[in-house]
């Protein structure tokens, strides 16, 4: 399946793994692919895989993630150092604010490619290095990222099997059937026809500091994840001692709180343009690249937009290739647009601004579908 094939970079082990369930194989007049799929655009994107592979754009560039890494690393002493050097007034502190955000938004991106395993070629060093940057410079649990990411990447804006749509309908209504389906049962738990307006105070401030902080513990406790929990606990540890040393506690906790909240603006922004405006449904079982790129879109290249969504603005292609490393996506984009062309399927990449915007207009349109709706007698 496509799927697997995405998802695993060594084969050979995860067969062993699977080996065991195997129940028995298919007979010969057995089609392998569903009838209701596209079997001509299956086998070309399995083509197209294969020729990515024959290219060596699965391989990373270990420099390319280094440099990452050093700049990370670079960031975060210079906050500090901003505050040892400066003192603690407002201007040094606001600067040492704004780097230690870079730095933990620019850890974010690289703890996303380490999770999908795209920096080393040997699976453990992806997973050491994952828990160094998730855990201990992020403090969040490395298994908790890849347990819901995994989840999102598999079925990318399908109700019920997509996480990251479960503010729906608690918080946003999101996609235009399903708010017109929640406005026909009468079903109100916030006021979605201004959800446009209070998104801008909700879910970017507010994910990382309330929810994610929160949740990360739960799951990382509930699950058992202790060595996770052991790299966390270090963050908190380093964090506070270097921190706690030059700030008076009420100085430390608004440090903690601003760059929690500035850091989650920034993600929820990127994580969002690409998917929120996409097609949002239940789950239509479509071969592996229809249901990729009804989800997804891209955003226009450029210097800083690779570095400000950490390569995301290629979010297509990342879905489509999850194990490729960052720095070959604009090398498989024209292949992957070409095919999209040739069977017709829209490959839709904007302005980061626009794409921005289409964030507010969708949950705008989708509250007005379901005042519309649930108004209607």
């Amino acid at each position: 399946q496509d799927a697997f094939v995405a998802f695993h970079v060594d084969k050979v082990l995860v067969s062993k793994y699977l080996k065991p369930l195997q129940i028995g194989e298919l007979a010969p007049d057995q089609p392998s692919v569903e009838p209701t799929k596209n079997e001509m655009l299956v086998k070309e994107f399995r083509e197209l895989r294969a020729a990515v592979e024959r290219m060596g754009l699965l391989e990373p560039n270990q420099l390319f993630f280094f440099l990452l890494l050093a700049h990370i690393l670079l960031l975060d002493t210079a906050a500090w150092l901003v505050l040892f050097y400066f003192g603690t007034s407002l201007l040094p502190f606001v600067f040492s604010l704004l780097l230690l955000t870079i730095s933990q938004v620019q850890a974010s991106w690289l703890q996303h490619d380490l999770g999908h395993l795209s920096v080393f070629r040997k699976t453990k060093w992806n997973h050491l290095l994952h828990k160094f940057v998730m855990c201990h410079l992020i403090g969040a649990s490395a298994k908790w990222w890849t347990l819901l990411h995994s989840q999102h990447h598999a079925k990318p804006n399908c109700f019920h099997k997509d996480p990251d749509i479960d503010m729906h309908p608690f918080l946003f209504t999101l996609g235009k059937k399903f708010s017109v389906e929640l406005g026909i049962k009468k079903k109100k738990y916030m006021p979605y026809n201004h959800q446009h307006k209070y998104f801008f105070i909700t879910l970017p401030p507010l994910l990382f500091p309330t929810y994610f902080h929160y949740h990360t513990f739960y799951i990382a406790y509930t699950k058992k994840y202790w060595v996770d929990l052991a790299w966390m606990l270090t963050f908190y540890i380093r964090f506070f001692y270097t921190y706690g040393s030059l700030l008076e506690t009420k100085t430390l906790n608004s440090l903690i709180s601003l760059h929690r909240m500035l850091e989650s603006s920034w993600f929820v922004w990127v994580s969002q343009m690409s998917h929120i405006p996409m097609d949002i449904d239940y789950d239509k079982n479509l071969d592996w690249m229809s249901s990729q790129l009804q989800a997804t879109c891209n955003v226009e290249q450029s210097l800083f937009n690779d570095w400000f969504t950490g390569h995301l603005n290629f979010q297509i292609e990342h879905h489509l290739f999850p194990t490729m490393p960052r720095h070959n996506y604009w090398k498989v984009a024209p292949l992957v647009k070409s095919l999209c062309a040739k069977h017709g399927i829209e490959y839709q990449c904007k302005p980061l601004l626009t794409a921005f915007a289409d964030i507010v207009h969708s949950l705008k349109s989708s509250g007005e579908l379901w005042h519309d709706a649930y108004l209607h007698k």
